[in-house]
């Protein structure tokens, strides 16, 4: 029963830490949710009335949220310094509230320079926020120049049970949560390999939904990569180590993508194409109608639940002769000999298990340490070897990035969102007091809200557009919990902290859910300060919808940044990054020095992920502008497709200085030659629409050089993996020339044939 319930609670763990990496978005809620408890405690039991028990409330929220940082003794310097900030926020709240018109300016003096603030940092970011909520909590509550005291109070019993919360109830460290982003990682992976498992057995009614689990689960891991590495630096004290975690990380994610694509291939009549993992709704009119049943299929089948359990099993079960002699199978699939009778197709998946097995174990040694080898069979030794071998030729990098030039002026964006939020909030100052004298502000908080992490225009119309309707649904929602509520204040605040945790648990995830906790709690706030109606909520909705148009109305108008333009320019540097990285990769692989690929291939990563984030105004599923929708999806799933074949290329140049099994070919210097060019003629070409640069046409790369020239086994020669990958990255990116309108070179024999 014990082994049972241990198991059971792993299974739950496992597919916790799968949904949220690193268990961000719950000690997030957590944190919060104690801070307000602890708040409303204290407050409690020193008899404050009711108001301010709201106020501290919201005083914990602002003080909990606000304080950005990673690193510990910052957060600590962030708290200290915003009590005396919130303290002179409330205070000019107080003390202008007789004079409408001096405390607007006010408000509008504080949002501006809450928003310029986010140009020197994290703490500045993080101090303009406390600012700017302290101000409207002011509001909220009607501070008045006699409250002040009890007001001083209440901070700042609420910025000290926020500090006790998030040092002493839920403390995080960038070490913790760097393990739980791997247990995240590994359990992703597992994900991973469970869906392959179910594309093997899918039948025709089945592929689709699973291929799109597929792709769901590959973006997935993808994400968790980049959250770890994007936390290495800062979480590890070791150099050496965080590199060989960031290449471990890199090695395990392309072998799960090449796996699912190997298994689409044997699924097929035809070699499947890598845009199928990236682009939703690719066609599949390739795959098999129904799954083969033979006894290559069954130890397929057999093995891939292996490799899952390798993948899952905790360290300390993996002692033993039974899950050794697993791992020593698995891993002789690299060896040619060791391959079972079967299709070309099928044996590339054996092949796959194999890499992916190596991939997993030199995941072990940087997550779990040293492991025991004395069961090892020649093939496990020799995978442990190439893994040594590449630690040992990890160095450290002590060049500094190269800093960009900085803009100035109303170029620079926070000077530029700056100047749009504070005209856009005057707007809804206006149009707000209209509606209401008394509960204007929620027009300028909406109207604040949609500027913050947006850029374009697009983005600032679909951000207003998901708050209305989460509004709209939390008024719906407001107006029956307070009424189930009635007067029982404590139910009450239960309720409002379950509102609190699922508004900071589903922020990342939906902003639509998050608009909806956040008004269903103010139903219940309202309900204790003894001002709820229906009508208020209704106003909350008006007022919603006002600030969003304002919001929008003013990033169309003063300083716009066009979505189109926002995207081109994320873009270019998409493609820039692909044509470095692809350039450096090829000419290690041509044996010139070793460069830091695994940082470009991060760059390239993380440049894509931006460029994805901007073009969700465009991909929208409610947005009228089809053709553009459908054209953007493309693109992007090119670019997807593109990065990972470089980083596949980087991963297999990697290997050079140390891997005995391969050597670098000079031939390939040649190679790449017209991708670096095509590559950068399309950047030219997004950068300059009119440019004249064309792409270059040719014989296919595969084709490029002579095959069988090399003694070494197909699968081990460098040449021929690294071939694969550039052949699918030409193609790639010459597909990225029709929906981008760049044209392509004329080959001289069509021209001839077109002039007779």
């Amino acid at each position: 029963m014990k082994a049972r319930g241990r198991a059971l609670l792993v299974r739950v763990w496992d597919r916790l830490a799968a949904s949220d990496p690193g268990l961000l978005r719950l000690t997030a809620g957590l944190r919060t949710v104690a801070a307000v408890a602890l708040t409303l405690f204290v407050l409690g039991v020193l008899r404050f009335p009711v108001p301010q028990l709201v106020a501290g409330a919201m005083a914990a929220m602002a003080a909990t949220f606000g304080v950005r940082e990673s690193d510990r003794a910052k957060q600590a310097v962030t708290l200290a310094l915003c009590l005396p900030v919130a303290l002179v926020s409330v205070s000019l709240g107080a003390v202008l509230s007789p004079w409408p018109v001096a405390g607007d300016i006010s408000f509008l003096l504080i949002i501006f320079a809450a928003v310029y603030g986010r140009r020197f940092g994290e703490r500045a970011t993080g101090l303009g926020l406390i600012g700017f909520q302290i101000y409207f909590l002011s509001l909220f509550v009607r501070a008045t120049m006699p409250a002040l005291p009890a007001l001083y109070a209440v901070i700042t019993v609420a910025v000290g049970c926020g500090a006790f919360a998030r040092f002493v109830l839920t403390p995080q460290t960038e070490a913790g949560t760097l393990d739980r982003l791997r247990r995240a990682f590994r359990a992703r992976l597992g994900q991973l390999l469970a869906t392959q498992i179910e594309l093997l057995d899918a039948g025709p009614d089945d592929v689709d939904k699973v291929v799109d689990d597929l792709r769901t689960g590959t973006a997935r891991l993808h994400e968790t990569a980049l959250m770890i590495q994007g936390r290495l630096e800062r979480g590890t004290s070791d150099e050496a180590m965080a590199r060989l975690l960031r290449r471990r990380v890199a090695d395990a994610e392309i072998a799960a993508e090449r796996l699912g694509l190997m298994l689409l291939t044997a699924r097929s009549a035809e070699r499947t194409d890598t845009l199928t993992l990236h682009l939703p709704g690719a066609p599949l009119r390739s795959l098999a109608t129904a799954p083969a049943r033979d006894a290559s299929t069954e130890l397929l089948r057999r093995d891939l639940r292996a490799l899952r359990l390798l993948v899952l099993r905790p360290v300390d079960e993996t002692s033993g002769t039974a899950l050794a002699q697993v791992r020593n199978r698995l891993l002789g699939y690299r060896e040619e000999d060791d391959l079972p009778e079967a299709s070309p197709a099928v044996q590339d998946v054996f092949r796959g298990i194999g890499e992916a097995a190596r991939a997993v174990l030199g995941l072990r040694t940087p997550l779990d340490g040293p492991q025991d080898e004395s069961d090892d069979t020649p093939a496990t030794s020799r995978s442990r070897e190439e893994l040594d071998a590449e630690d040992a030729a990890i160095g450290i990098s002590e060049e500094p990035d190269p800093e960009q030039p900085a803009e100035t002026g109303l170029r620079r964006p926070t000077t530029r969102a700056a100047v749009q939020v504070a005209v856009g909030a005057s707007l809804a100052i206006a149009g707000g007091e209209l509606l209401s004298h008394q509960r204007w502000y929620w027009a300028v908080l909406t109207c604040w809200i949609v500027f913050l992490n947006t850029t374009s225009t697009g983005e600032i119309l679909v951000k207003g557009g998901r708050r209305l309707l989460g509004t709209v649904l939390g008024v719906l929602a407001g107006i029956g919990l307070a009424g189930a509520v009635g007067h029982h204040t404590w139910t009450a605040f239960a309720l409002v902290l379950v509102c609190v945790f699922a508004m900071f648990y589903t922020a990342p995830l939906s902003y639509t859910l998050m608009s909806f906790f956040v008004t269903a709690a103010l139903g219940l706030l309202y309900t204790l300060l003894n001002t709820y109606s229906t009508s208020v909520l209704l106003l909350r909705v008006e007022e919603t919808a006002l600030g969003a148009a304002c919001g929008v109305i003013t990033a169309a108008v003063v300083l716009p940044v066009r979505t189109d333009r926002r995207t081109d320019e994320l873009l270019v540097d998409v493609l820039d990054k692909l044509a470095e990285l692809t350039r450096a990769a090829v000419d290690q692989l041509s044996g010139r020095p070793h460069a830091e690929l695994v940082d470009q291939a991060r760059e390239l990563d993380q440049a894509l992920a931006d460029l994805r984030a901007a073009t969700k105004p465009l991909t929208h599923p409610i947005t009228p502008l089809r053709s553009r929708r459908d054209t953007a999806r493309y693109v992007v799933a090119l670019l997807e497709t593109c990065a990972y074949h470089g980083r596949a290329l980087a991963a297999t140049a990697e290997l050079l200085p140390s891997n005995p099994s391969i050597a670098a070919d000079p031939r390939l210097s040649g190679v790449c030659g017209r991708i670096v060019h095509n590559i950068e003629a399309i950047a030219g070409h997004v950068r300059d629409p009119r440019s004249s640069a064309e792409l270059g046409t040719g014989p296919s790369i595969a084709s490029m050089l002579e095959p069988g020239t090399l003694a070494t086994p197909r699968w081990g020669r460098v040449t021929d993996r690294v071939l694969r990958h550039l052949q699918r990255l030409d193609e790639a990116v010459s597909g990225l020339a029709r929906p981008l309108g760049v044209p392509m070179e004329v080959e001289p024999a069509k021209a001839e044939a077109g002039k007779k």
